[in-house]
């Protein structure tokens, strides 16, 4: 089987001196004083002023826990922590589009369409399907989807592992929905969801395929760059913000069982919380009960450290107010819980083959058979049922 998207990216003489010098689990810190890096000595000098450690920068996954969040640019060894774990085995390079989309539990048969700078954002800005599964499963009903802002289809994955069938996609950017179509549903619209002919066919096609009978549930996760912390920009001033409104215009007309809006945490502090108010305000307006989660996906048996809010839209009665049970904990201390250690970034990525910088690995094989849970589900050996069935045993 060739392993699809397992490309290495190509790294500077000075990032590549940068990724021997870092440790598992170090960061910029561990850096010689003599690197010849602008961006490390400002990184040095702010936080001599107290702006900030900058953990994260330039870090090297430690091979014994999970990752930190896989974010657009982890093909930059700067931008986070995305420096190969295996530093023994002179993995002196950051992580390849199919290890990052491990990390966000894409199986192996998941192949992301587009150029390598697509592949990355897909691959960032998705919800991560495992966790996807997880909250689909938790609301009780099972039905079929309409899946708005679906990127990659994370989230769409997540609800098709469950059970429910999505009776089309919407996506602005082509060679996402290519992705989108490839492995999660033929079925979808391109093109804005401001324009009303793209709304228009995305309710002829519920229309034509809706069953009576079964559950409706809409998902959509605008896109969140304006709400994030780690944007620029945490203003309504940015229109991307108001993109839930257009969310909430088809919420209006399909008139949907369930809901689920998905967002970064970011959207609860921004402007104070007014935007998050906000935000609820509107899309209280369609369901009889609105309940918010704050969920960690290192919580919920996936070998990565990500925070996401999701706002479920309730007319069924049936959705329960706690969030999805955890399954795992960070916390070695907690001597409360007795919960499992979340999946390292060696469970995940171990079998994977090595690469170099610049090299493209699909057609090298695997080092061995799947010897985690984690890799039996990224080969699909096992499905994700199975596999939270063995990591709460």
């Amino acid at each position: 089987m060739r392993i699809e998207n397992h490309y290495a990216a190509n790294l500077s003489e000075l990032d590549l001196r940068i990724c021997r010098s870092v440790p598992p689990g170090g960061n910029w810190k561990d850096l010689p004083e003599d690197i010849p890096s602008e961006r490390v000595k400002n990184i040095r000098i702010s936080f001599s002023k107290g702006e900030g450690s900058r953990s994260t920068y330039y870090g090297r996954l430690h091979p014994d826990r999970p990752s930190y969040t896989i974010n657009t640019y982890f093909t930059r060894p700067g931008n986070g922590c995305h420096i190969h774990y295996d530093y023994s085995g002179a993995q002196h390079r950051t992580l390849s589009h199919r290890e990052a989309a491990r990390l966000q539990s894409f199986p192996d048969n998941f192949v992301f369409s587009g150029n390598k700078g697509s592949v990355t954002t897909q691959i960032g800005n998705a919800v991560p399907p495992l966790l996807g599964f997880q909250v689909a499963r938790h609301l009780n009903v099972v039905g079929q989807t309409v899946d708005l802002f679906a990127g990659a289809g994370g989230l769409g994955l997540g609800f098709l592992w469950a059970g429910w069938t999505t009776l089309v996609g919407n996506e602005l950017e082509a060679s996402f929905a290519e992705t989108y179509r490839m492995n999660v549903q033929s079925n979808i619209v391109v093109g804005d969801i401001t324009d009303e002919s793209v709304k228009n066919k995305i309710l002829k096609e519920v229309k034509e395929t809706r069953k009576k009978g079964l559950p409706l549930c809409v998902l959509g996760g605008p896109p969140c760059q304006g709400f994030s912390t780690a944007g620029n920009k945490r203003s309504m001033d940015d229109e991307r913000n108001w993109l839930f409104r257009d969310y909430c215009g088809l919420l209006a007309v399909l008139k949907p069982d369930v809901f689920v809006f998905e967002n970064v945490t970011g959207l609860l502090s921004m402007d104070g919380g007014r935007v998050f108010e906000m935000v609820k305000a509107e899309l209280s307006k369609h369901a009889k009960r609105l309940i918010v989660w704050k969920l960690h996906s290192e919580n919920y048996a996936l070998p990565q450290r990500r925070s996401r809010v999701i706002i479920v839209g309730d007319n069924t009665g049936k959705v329960p107010e706690s969030p999805p049970p955890m399954l795992s904990n960070l916390s070695a201390s907690d001597l409360i819980s007795d919960l499992p250690y979340p999946p390292s970034v060696k469970d995940a990525l171990d079998d994977l083959p090595a690469l170099i910088p610049g090299q493209d690995g699909g057609d090298l094989g695997y080092r061995h058979r799947s010897i985690t849970p984690y890799q039996a589900l990224m080969r699909c050996d096992i499905t994700a049922a199975q596999y939270l069935a063995k990591v709460t045993r």
